[in-house]
């Protein structure tokens, strides 16, 4: 019996999603890699496992690398001057976070916390810097991919900035400044 082209496709696509090469493809810093690339990353991944109310980092703490979550949820909070917890947001599957300290060593700024049982993937510095010297092309368009999101966010947080800046103008009842 001869297999229908069209099913096995369906059905093979449906694999390929649970890749975890396809689900590096969707995150936006690797979404310009080729398939080649994509495989390279593979290997310079760690998955990392965490329970519910685990904490993956503390603000403070420096910077190793950054993390994607495949499956469950991570809250990224502060603690206000009281000690209180500030939540700052709320990440799915798909969202990441870190990503700066894949370039600068430095402390994190804030907490980073499993709120269920949450796999993530995790990009590391030092794998970063190494792989520049092994296979500087596909880690050159990985870091480009990090500084296309990071010039996203930065003129994102300018907007808001801008923003509030109005709003607090108009509040003080100067409406031009």
């Amino acid at each position: 019996m001869t297999s229908n082209p069209f099913w096995h496709n369906i059905f093979r696509n449906q694999a390929d999603k649970q890749t975890l090469s396809y689900f590096l493809s969707q995150v936006p810093i690797f979404n310009k890699l080729t398939r080649r690339e994509l495989a390279y990353l593979e290997k310079l991944v760690h998955i990392r496992n965490f329970e519910a109310d685990e904490m993956i980092f503390s603000a403070g703490d420096v910077g190793s690398g950054m993390y994607i979550i495949r499956s469950g949820q991570v809250q990224i909070f502060s603690l206000d001057t009281d000690g209180l917890e500030q939540e700052l947001a709320l990440l799915e599957p798909g969202d990441f976070f870190g990503e700066v300290a894949l370039t600068a060593s430095r402390p994190r700024s804030a907490s980073a916390r499993a709120t269920t049982a949450t796999s993530l993937v995790g990009l590391f510095r030092s794998d970063i810097l190494e792989a520049t010297h092994r296979h500087p092309a596909p880690t050159a368009k990985i870091l480009f991919g990090l500084n296309r999101v990071l010039a996203d966010r930065l003129l994102h947080c300018s907007e808001q900035l801008v923003m509030l800046q109005r709003s607090s103008n108009i509040s003080q009842g100067r409406p031009h400044e």
